[in-house]
């Protein structure tokens, strides 16, 4: 799986992941877990792959949040569920898509957006607590524009047709109204990788 053009254009925002691994490099998660990352990959492919499956729904997007510690698995899940899929796979950096300037970070996910909805890709935001972290209680201009920032990323994700994955170590940090957006949610037990991701 080779990155599109439209990705080449924002690698400064994603990076390719090359999928390298099967169900079987899973194999250290409990069962519960790997059935719940297959119940993912078929409800994904059919949400995905058949534009029917949202039902004449206004959401298309599939979203899954992994949570766990670090070297617990997250990375190498979505590693499987692309190659299950067939689809490419972007890590995003999120230090370079958040941005102070008012605008710019609605900008840019949109941006990833477009490219993962034109060519079949899967996004995979780790340690997404802080792109989606709990709005703020509103004192000044700032605080009103990160809450609407919010508001949009999670509407642009909910009507953009693809899979994106959220990571985090720290569910406890994600916004309420994130959290309500999630289609299914799988958590990593510490301690069961071989090797760290």
């Amino acid at each position: 799986m080779s990155g599109s053009d439209d990705f080449l254009r924002l690698r400064d925002l994603a990076s390719p992941v090359e999928p390298r691994t099967t169900w079987n490099d899973l194999a250290f998660l409990p069962g519960a877990q790997l059935a719940v990352l297959r119940d993912l990959a078929a409800r994904a492919r059919q949400r995905i792959l058949d534009p029917r499956a949202a039902g004449g729904s206004r959401s298309q997007g599939f979203t899954a949040l992994f949570t766990g510690p670090a070297g617990t698995g997250k990375t190498l899940a979505a590693e499987v569920l692309a190659a299950e899929l067939k689809l490419n796979l972007y890590r995003i950096d999120l230090r370079a898509v958040v941005s102070r300037y008012i605008g710019e970070t609605e900008k840019n996910l949109g941006r990833l957006l477009d490219a993962a909805e034109k060519n079949a890709a899967i996004l995979f935001f780790d340690e997404a607590d802080a792109l989606f972290g709990k709005r703020s209680e509103v004192k000044d201009s700032h605080d009103r524009y990160g809450n609407i920032e919010i508001n949009y990323l999670l509407s642009r994700m909910e009507s953009a047709r693809g899979v994106t994955i959220l990571a985090t170590e720290h569910e406890s940090n994600l916004d309420e109204a994130c959290l309500r957006s999630i289609h299914l949610r799988v958590d990593f037990p510490p301690g069961k990788e071989k090797g760290a991701i």
